[in-house]
């Protein structure tokens, strides 16, 4: 019941970027530049999300132009890169948009993440985080980063708050 009660209190999203809306690849090409690969499912559940007005954000260790490209195709305002303190960024992020950190839920995959899921009331992992990951985590998605764990976690949220059926009516009816 806890949990369940942890899914409808969500107000914000927080995201880890490589190894959760992606699979974890990073690919250069011939000239340095590096390719990511994201998923639309992914995709599609963030920008529901932000139609429920359920505020998003990316919270990266690295920094890459993909990452606003696939933000602004998302429909997210809120892009942290370069950070080291992703614990810090959440608290940032939770109080510009005025939500209390038992309203954030951070979905990560790698140890960098851990801080961040601490301070959040709802710590997810995505199936294929490190075990230390997995352990912090109050739930595991089925779903592989990068591989619709995003769009499951979105689900989950849009659900339990009984905002699923209204949200998707405009594309079923």
């Amino acid at each position: 019941m806890k949990l369940t009660y942890k899914w409808e209190s969500i107000k914000l999203l927080a995201l880890d970027v490589d190894g959760v809306l992606t699979d974890g690849r990073i690919i250069y090409d011939s000239d340095g530049r590096s390719l990511k690969f994201f998923n639309v499912h992914d995709g599609m559940g963030l920008s529901l999300l932000r139609r429920a007005g359920i505020e998003v954000a990316f919270i990266s260790a690295k920094s890459s132009p993909t990452i606003g490209i696939r933000a602004e195709d998302c429909g997210v305002s809120i892009v942290m890169e370069d950070i080291s303190d992703k614990a810090e960024a959440v608290r940032q992020v939770a109080s510009s948009v005025g939500v209390d950190l038992s309203e954030t839920a951070f979905v990560g995959d790698d140890l960098v993440d851990i801080p961040a899921m601490k301070v959040s009331g709802l710590a997810v992992a995505v199936a294929n985080a490190c075990p230390e990951v997995k352990e912090a985590a109050d739930y595991i998605t089925s779903s592989y980063g990068g591989r619709g764990a995003v769009r499951e976690v979105c689900e989950l949220i849009l659900k339990s708050k009984g905002l699923w059926e209204s949200i998707i009516s405009k594309y079923i009816n």
